[in-house]
């Protein structure tokens, strides 16, 4: 019983100051938030009221946008437009995937040609990986691509 009563006084306490927030700027100008008011000759407080926490509304879900209403003067566009606005935007990812593969094989063989000269000056294996990196980030990069452009065509209705 003896245990309960100070963290009984402990909620209460925090609960009455729940409400009460300090805003404290410092010697240097560094402004700080706290609900505790600090110690501090060097520190200057100003309380700020929030108001009573039960009237507050809760936070949107995770992920979830607020929804808003759409103006009744905002602009609507037809079926038919935005149908031939979806169909060009396939056709240029499609042949932004098609530039993407070519651009892919042509990496491709770059690095096969590369892979198959030795100069001498590369005995050392770690000198050959160097001057193969590029190439092989390049390929990298037009994989990365098409991997997003195949996504996007995905997202396509």
């Amino acid at each position: 019983m003896i245990h309960l009563l100070p963290a009984a006084l402990l909620a209460a306490a925090t609960s009455a100051n729940a409400d009460v927030m300090y805003q404290c700027i410092d010697e240097s100008g560094h402004k700080s938030f706290s609900n505790v008011k600090p110690a501090g000759k060097n520190v200057k407080c100003t309380a700020m009221n929030l108001g009573d926490p039960g009237t507050t509304t809760p936070a949107p879900k995770s992920g979830a946008a607020p929804k808003t209403p759409t103006p009744a003067n905002f602009p609507k566009v037809d079926d038919t437009t935005q149908k031939a606005r979806d169909n060009d935007r396939r056709h240029i990812l499609e042949s932004e995937l098609a530039t993407e593969q070519k651009n892919l094989e042509q990496a491709r063989k770059e690095l096969a040609e590369q892979e198959s000269l030795r100069s001498g000056n590369e005995r050392n294996y770690q000198k050959v990986l160097d001057r193969l990196q590029p190439y092989k980030d390049k390929i990298a990069l037009h994989e990365r691509n098409i991997e997003a452009i195949q996504k996007e065509l995905g997202k396509l209705r």
